[in-house]
């Protein structure tokens, strides 16, 4: 190993290889640690005729747990009920995987109540993230 006086910081906004090799490594750590090497990405897109993106969740199983990094559905189909769809998908799809629970995160201005009409509950919020508004954690038994 070459001294620490070798070695620098790079900024890349953009990640690419880099940034997966990071990812990469602390999932090898972890399933070291753990044992638990089973792994799933979930990732359940809403598409129209031609094929366009108009929603989806994004997240992950691991260790008996649903994570749910991302959900979105575009306006034009909001109200639909397509996020309880996708919803519904990956809690199925998570319980086939021997999930025991879910996990999430969202704003004030974005779905909590939405989450909590499913079962979700608030175990943790962050105060002004951004200002003027909180981020909560939620969890549910699957």
């Amino acid at each position: 190993m070459k001294p620490e006086a070798e070695l620098k910081i790079v900024f890349d906004q953009a990640g690419g290889a880099d940034a997966q090799f990071v990812r990469d490594h602390l999932d090898f750590y972890n399933v070291g640690v753990t044992g638990v090497s089973a792994y799933y990405p979930v990732n359940f897109l809403l598409k129209n005729d031609r094929g366009e993106t108009m929603g989806g969740l994004l997240g992950s199983v691991w260790g008996g747990w649903l994570h749910i990094t991302f959900l979105w559905i575009d306006e034009a189909v909001r109200g639909q009920r397509w996020a309880t769809k996708l919803m519904d998908q990956a809690e199925a799809y998570a319980l086939e995987r021997h999930c025991h629970s879910a996990t999430l995160d969202t704003h004030s201005f974005q779905a909590r109540p939405f989450y909590e009409k499913r079962g979700y509950e608030v175990f943790g919020t962050l105060d002004d993230y951004p200002k003027g508004h909180k981020k909560f954690f939620l969890r549910k038994k699957l």
